[in-house]
């Protein structure tokens, strides 16, 4: 995977380099060939060329004799230059402001010479007209225009032109081709790292790697983070899974308690010399134990809901001091809780919460209950209530740290409970409720001295 990842990089920038040359060659052969055109067009067309062809107007001759008017003086001085008449034999016939320098017969090869090559000063460049039998020498100094003899052979060039192309581009593919591999492999090392890390984390291997500099810091940093999250999620989920499988155990030996009773009386009903006395008492045992399975599977119904944040809520204004006092009568008049000591205390008689009556009394009732249920007989409970909190208070024999720690978990059930008839959810089936209404729920717990629960509601609607 790392070489496949490295090769298609270079793959990736010898392709570049490729297209960039023959791009390049191109918009070379372009400027070439249009400067050529217009060099060649400027050759013959340049200023100096024109005013030595046009020069001519200016000389006059007559009986074999040259001469050179006042408006050709004025333009060779404007020039800054000169000029030298010839015969048909280079014998100079007439100058004017040629260098002293400057022969006086010209052979054919001289002026072939002194055209091509700057042979009387540097800065000088000489150029040959003719009118009529006359010929004549233009030197104009400043000019711009430089000479350069080339011999040129057209298959010689090609050759030479090829067999240098050809070396650019092999020297250009192997710079491209090493610093492609160099930059490549610095590129898809941390890059194959990375897929690794990937793969690592699909096959649930969550253990943290050494995080490299670079651009992909930040990429291994965040996997990082995640890989600590997987790692944590997935402790979580085994720790509820084995939750799950202990409280499906308890709920199944619940489920089996009622049911088992449920049988046997409905066999002993069967028997048709049973007094009509204790088939009535087998009858109101077996609607009991359908009761109870009954508030197993909806109180299963409920926290499901409430897991998926599905319960719908009916809210309505309520004063909650008159709420909360008609839950403690309600629990003092029931036959189980009739000899209970429970004290009710509110700041005030006017406190308005938006609630749903029928849950959150099914909440406040869960913990009031389990105050007297989990505790001696003895025990006393202080129930209060302010402007946003709801306090119930216990000085029972307490909750143990390991117990206080899974107090709101569905799959937990306490030390303390195992005497106790019920699901297993009602604490956290009442945190639920409490959160559904924006609320929070805490408890306090020391062993030997008692448990506080507080219920925080907030008055706006959640």
């Amino acid at each position: 995977m790392k070489w496949k990842l490295t090769a298609r990089f270079l793959f990736s920038v010898l392709s570049i380099v490729i297209i960039v040359i023959f791009v390049n060659t191109a918009i070379l052969i372009g400027l070439l060939s249009y400067r050529l055109i217009n060099d060649s067009h400027g050759a013959t067309e340049s200023k100096e060329e024109d005013f030595v062809r046009n020069f001519q107007q200016y000389i006059d001759i007559e009986n074999g004799a040259a001469s050179i008017s006042t408006e050709g003086l004025e333009q060779l001085h404007q020039r800054n230059a000169w000029i030298q008449l010839l015969d048909m034999n280079g014998q100079v016939i007439g100058s004017q402001f040629a260098p002293e320098e400057a022969p006086s017969h010209y052979k054919p090869i001289d002026l072939i010479q002194v055209y091509k090559y700057k042979e009387f000063d540097a800065d000088t460049t000489v150029y040959v007209g003719v009118k009529d039998e006359v010929s004549y020498l233009v030197g104009i100094k400043g000019s711009n225009v430089a000479r350069l003899v080339m011999h040129i052979s057209g298959p010689s060039l090609l050759q030479f032109a090829g067999k240098f192309g050809l070396f650019i581009v092999i020297a250009d593919l192997i710079v491209a081709a090493l610093v492609g591999w160099l930059f490549g492999r610095t590129l898809t090392k941390p890059l194959y790292a990375l897929i690794e890390r990937i793969r690592h984390l699909k096959n649930h291997e969550h253990q943290p790697v050494k995080t490299p500099g670079g651009v992909y810091k930040t990429v291994f940093e965040n996997l990082n983070e995640v890989s600590r999250e997987l790692a944590a999620h997935e402790q979580e989920r085994k720790r509820l899974e084995l939750l799950r499988e202990e409280w499906i155990s308890n709920v199944s030996h619940d489920m089996k308690t009622p049911l088992a009773s449920i049988r046997g009386y409905a066999e002993l009903l069967d028997d048709e010399t049973l007094p009509s006395q204790e088939q009535a008492e087998y009858a109101q045992i077996i609607e009991k134990q359908s009761l109870h399975m009954q508030d197993l599977l909806d109180d299963l119904n409920l926290t499901m809901r409430l897991r998926h944040q599905q319960l719908p809520l009916t809210l309505q204004d309520v004063n909650m001091v008159p709420f909360i006092r008609e839950i403690v009568i309600d629990t003092l008049n029931t036959p189980q809780f009739e000899l209970a000591n429970i004290e009710f205390e509110a700041t005030s008689e006017n406190n308005h919460h938006l609630i749903d009556e029928h849950f959150m009394r099914r909440a406040i009732m869960n913990f009031l209950h389990n105050a007297l249920l989990h505790n001696p007989p003895d025990v006393s409970v202080h129930v209060s209530i302010d402007n946003d909190s709801i306090t119930i208070a216990d000085n029972g024999q307490g909750i143990s740290a390991e117990d206080l720690e899974h107090i709101f978990e569905r799959y937990y059930r306490g030390t303390n409970t195992d005497n106790t008839v019920g699901t297993g959810l009602g604490t956290a089936i009442a945190r639920d409720i409490i959160e559904a209404h924006g609320g929070t729920v805490t408890i306090t717990s020391e062993e030997g001295k008692g448990t506080i629960v507080t219920i925080y509601i907030k008055k706006e609607q959640p």
